[in-house]
């Protein structure tokens, strides 16, 4: 089984990647074998996030195969509420993921400001998806360090990317990397003989990316059943603490 943690709703407005509808979500999920997904909004990337998490929870309310992901930023400006204001709504909407994209949206992931919105996302159990392009290592490490709880999930790791990404995986045990453009020739079976199925979580970048990538990548991948099936599913279902709908 295949659940995708790493998708999205909505129009991308830089390029044709379809409507981004729900329906249109669900049938491509359908045509590439992926159970489920978590799923987040271009509007809380590109526009707003208090706006697209709030349209999000609409688009996904009768759905149970999609799974909300909102995206968060430091308290600072007051923009989406206080940490706790945050996570309250945040669970009280079924919110299973949250996601941030702090160069984008102009901030310090590992700094003062975010602390203590990852410190409520961490103590609610949420697991926090970031791609590389956005963050660096060192700061993957700091905040790792600093929250224990909370599990990180990298993606977009792109090509030549493994020896910044195994320094940190061997120093830390709440960091995880996720199959979105994980570029490196035979680079899934090399981290997971390394350090173990349970650090890899099967994402697409759906639309941005033709999920067929990643899909190929674990299905034709030299390991066994119990790996192929932590990958797909089971390392995820850990972190999100969920049982399959």
């Amino acid at each position: 089984m295949l659940i995708d943690a790493d998708a999205m709703l909505g129009r991308y407005p830089r390029r044709d990647t379809g409507p981004g509808t729900v329906t249109g979500a669900l049938a491509g999920m359908d045509r590439f074998g992926i159970a489920e997904a978590v799923v987040s909004h271009t509007l809380s990337w590109l526009h707003d996030p208090g706006t697209g998490n709030r349209e999000l929870l609409g688009l996904v309310a009768a759905e149970p195969r999609l799974h909300p992901c909102w995206v968060m930023l430091p308290d600072t400006c007051g923009e989406t509420g206080t940490p706790a204001q945050f996570v309250g709504a945040a669970l009280d909407g079924g919110v299973r993921a949250v996601r941030a994209y702090p160069a984008d949206h102009g901030y310090d992931l590992a700094g003062r400001d975010a602390a203590p919105m990852l410190g409520a996302i961490a103590e609610a159990g949420l697991p926090l998806l970031v791609d590389a392009p956005q963050v660096g290592w060192p700061a993957v490490e700091s905040i790792a360090a600093a929250h224990p709880g909370l599990p990180i999930v990298v993606g977009s790791l792109g090509y030549r990317l493994l020896r910044q990404a195994a320094g940190v995986l061997s120093r830390t045990g709440n960091v995880y990397l996720g199959l979105a453009n994980l570029s490196s020739h035979r680079g899934l079976e090399w981290l997971t003989e390394r350090y173990g199925a349970h650090r890899l979580v099967f994402g697409t970048g759906t639309p941005l990316r033709d999920p067929a990538e990643a899909v190929t990548r674990l299905l034709w991948a030299e390991l066994d059943d119990d790996a192929v099936a932590a990958i797909g599913s089971g390392t995820l279902l850990g972190l999100l603490k969920a049982e399959v709908a």
